[in-house]
C-alpha cells in the first residue's frame, strides 16, 4: 500500500489525456502526482517508499508502474525526476559530450549497473553530470518514450531561482533525501557551493552544513530553506534551531494550484515534482 495518497474528489482516471504526470523514481521508492492541465491545479499525490534499510531495484519500480491504475495511463505530458547522491557540474563553455564518463569518474566511482546521464541547467549555466541505474533508465525509457529525466539538483536549482534573486547576500538551502542530502549556497545570486553529502545521523547533517557556514564566513543568524524528508518540529529542524536563527520550509512555485486535500501533507517534501511540471528539457 502506498504510504501516502491524497486525491481531489474531481480526479477522473478516465480524463488523463487531459493531465500531466509528474514522477519521481528512485531505489528509495517511487513517487507521483497528476496537474490538472485545464485548471492547472494538482489533484492527485501517491507516494510508495521502500522500508527502512530496504531499496528499490528496477524490478519492484516495474511492478508499481504495472500495477498502479494511474501509471499505465495516457497523458497529455509526462515529468520525470531522477534523484541520485553523485553528479558534477561543469560549465557549458567547457563541456564537452562526448566527454561526459570522464568529468563524472574524475570526482566519482562509476558503479557497476550504473550509467553516466547529462542535464542541463540554465542558471548557473552549466551542464549536471549525473550517474543512475542502467536498468531503471531503460525502464523509464520504455514506459515512457520520449521523455527526458531531470536530475533533482536541476530542479532544486531551478525552484531556487525566483527566490534567491530578491535576497541581498547568502541563500542557503539544504534538500534532505533518505541516505544523503544536498546543500546549495548562492551569494547575491551567484552559485557558491553545491555539493552532496551521505549521512547517518543529524549530527553529520549538523556537522557538515554548519563547518560550511564556517568556511564561508556565512552567520548563523541567516536563513536555512529546507526541503526534502524533513518538516518542521522534527529532530531535523529542532536541532539545527539551536544554531540557526531562521529556518523555513520551501513552498513550491509555479503556473499552478493545489486541491485543498494537498494541505494534509508538507509540499516541500516533494519540491521537485512540483518544479518539473514547469521544466524546459
Amino acid at each position: 500500500m502506498p504510504f501516502l495518497e491524497l486525491f481531489d474528489e474531481t480526479l477522473d482516471i478516465n480524463s488523463t489525456e487531459n493531465y500531466e504526470l509528474c514522477i519521481q523514481v528512485s531505489t528509495d521508492g517511487l513517487s507521483f502526482c497528476l496537474l490538472d492541465s485545464i485548471r492547472n491545479k494538482f489533484v492527485l499525490i501517491r507516494s510508495f517508499g521502500a522500508e527502512e534499510n530496504m531499496y528499490y531495484g528496477a524490478d519492484k519500480i516495474r511492478e508499481l508502474l504495472l500495477k498502479d491504475d494511474f501509471l499505465t495511463r495516457h497523458y497529455k505530458r509526462v515529468h520525470c525526476v531522477i534523484p541520485t547522491q553523485k553528479f558534477t557540474l561543469v560549465p557549458a563553455p567547457l563541456f564537452d559530450p562526448g566527454k561526459k564518463d570522464e568529468y563524472f569518474t574524475f570526482n566519482h566511482n562509476l558503479e557497476e549497473g550504473n550509467i553516466v546521464s547529462v542535464d542541463k541547467t540554465i542558471d548557473p549555466d552549466a551542464f549536471l553530470v549525473y550517474s543512475m541505474s542502467r536498468a531503471i533508465s531503460e525502464l523509464i525509457n520504455s514506459t515512457y518514450p520520449g521523455v527526458y529525466p531531470h536530475h533533482h539538483i536541476k530542479l532544486l536549482l531551478d525552484h531556487t531561482s525566483s527566490i534567491r534573486k530578491s535576497i541581498n547576500g547568502n541563500y542557503v538551502h539544504v534538500h534532505v533525501e533518505r541516505d544523503f542530502f544536498n546543500l546549495i549556497v548562492f551569494d547575491n545570486n551567484v552559485l557558491k557551493f553545491c555539493n552532496s553529502f551521505v549521512y547517518r545521523n543529524i549530527s553529520d547533517i549538523l556537522y557538515y552544513v554548519l563547518n560550511a557556514f564556517k568556511n564561508m564566513g556565512i552567520k548563523q543568524e541567516e536563513t536555512i530553506y529546507f526541503s526534502g524528508l524533513t518538516e518542521k518540529y522534527d529532530d531535523l529542524s529542532s536541532s539545527f534551531s539551536l544554531y540557526v536563527r531562521n529556518i523555513k520550509f520551501s513552498k513550491p512555485s509555479g503556473n499552478f494550484t493545489f486541491s485543498y486535500v494537498f494541505n494534509d501533507t508538507e509540499l516541500h517534501r516533494f519540491i521537485n515534482m512540483f518544479t518539473v511540471v514547469d521544466c524546459e528539457s
